[in-house]
């Protein structure tokens, strides 16, 4: 079996460049939960928790899944230190469905661009949303100076349109809410929110 590189960076995880992006991402997703006291959140590779736990007070209930064990300890750390009564956490590998559960908001944060198959990951969020359902989606512009073979080097407006519109979502909007410095393997980078509705 394959080591899960997030399980050696679990416990070094939250620096403070990484804490201070995820404060950006969940100022930007934080509107996509407004009037959401009724609905379920998964925050689908959620790694420690940095933006999912900002929105614990906004919906009814968080999810909190990854595929990394180490990660989840440490968001069930700060979930019983924070004293958050409406989370939970799942391990699970990324297409493993879990059939009873479904979400109304879909929290996909810097995950994208480490799966291979991204048409068939969005396929998989799509199915486990409700109807409605929107996906909140984080990731990095296209950008040409990254190359490596583990990551897509991240994505245009319309590769990550034509990926949402192909698997069933509508209503898809895009845009870049944040450029900084070496936050994509130590170069320069934006981060978009594209949302939509199953």
């Amino acid at each position: 079996m394959e080591t899960n590189v997030f399980d050696q960076l679990a416990k070094e995880y939250d620096t403070n460049e990484r804490i201070e992006l995820a404060k950006i991402i969940a100022s930007a997703v934080q509107t996509e939960c407004q009037e959401s006291q009724s609905k379920t959140l998964f925050d689908y590779g959620c790694g420690t928790g940095l933006v999912g736990l900002t929105l614990t007070s906004l919906v009814d209930h968080v999810l909190f899944i990854d595929s990394s064990e180490p990660m989840l300890d440490i968001v069930r750390e700060k979930i019983k230190r924070k004293n958050i009564q409406n989370a939970e956490v799942i391990h699970s590998n990324f297409l493993q469905n879990s059939k009873t559960k479904k979400a109304d908001i879909l929290l996909v944060s810097l995950v994208l661009l480490h799966i291979p198959d991204t048409k068939k990951i969005l396929k998989f969020f799509y199915e486990i949303l409700n109807p409605q359902g929107k996906i909140a989606l984080v990731d990095f512009d296209k950008n040409e100076k990254i190359n490596h073979p583990k990551v897509h080097n991240g994505f245009t407006d319309l590769e990550i349109k034509s990926l949402l519109s192909a698997v069933g979502f509508h209503n898809i909007n895009k845009n870049t809410f944040y450029h900084g410095k070496n936050i994509f393997m130590k170069e320069d980078a934006s981060l978009f929110l594209a949302t939509g509705i199953k």
